[in-house]
C-alpha cells in the first residue's frame, strides 16, 4: 500500500494520449493521462468512463453538444455514448474505468494502447 502524489506522477511523463495505470481496485483501473489536441470519435460498448481533470481543462465532444470539463471537475461518459476529447492546451486527467477498457473503445488505430504501463 503506497500513496500516489499526482503532481509528481504526472511530471514523470510528457507524452499525450498514453494512459498509465496508477492503481487498481475491484476490477477497476485508475489511469493517469495527458491530453493535447484531438482524440478520435469512439464509444465503449460495455464500460462507463470517469474523466477527472487534475490540471487544465478540455472539451468533451458529444454528437449533440460539447461539455467543458475544468480543473477539479469530472464527467462520466456512459457506455455506448460516442465521444471525443479535445484539449487545446495540455491537460492532466485521471480516468476511472473497468480494467478491460481500451482507450479507443470500438476503434483501433495508432492511438490505441492495449498494454498499459504501471506507474
Amino acid at each position: 500500500m503506497e500513496k500516489i502524489n499526482l503532481t509528481e506522477t504526472f511530471s514523470s511523463f510528457t507524452d499525450h494520449w498514453n494512459p498509465r495505470i496508477a492503481g487498481e481496485l475491484n476490477g477497476q483501473h485508475i489511469k493517469l493521462v495527458k491530453f493535447k489536441g484531438e482524440f478520435v470519435w469512439h464509444h465503449h460498448n460495455n464500460e462507463d468512463e470517469l474523466f477527472y481533470v487534475v490540471k487544465g481543462r478540455f472539451d468533451m465532444h458529444l454528437r449533440d453538444k460539447i461539455i467543458t470539463i475544468n480543473e477539479g471537475e469530472f464527467l462520466i461518459v456512459p457506455r455506448g455514448v460516442e465521444h471525443k476529447p479535445v484539449a487545446t492546451e495540455e491537460v492532466e486527467v485521471l480516468l476511472f474505468e473497468p480494467a478491460a477498457t481500451i482507450n479507443t473503445g470500438n476503434i483501433e488505430n495508432e492511438l490505441t494502447k492495449k498494454d498499459l504501463k504501471h506507474i
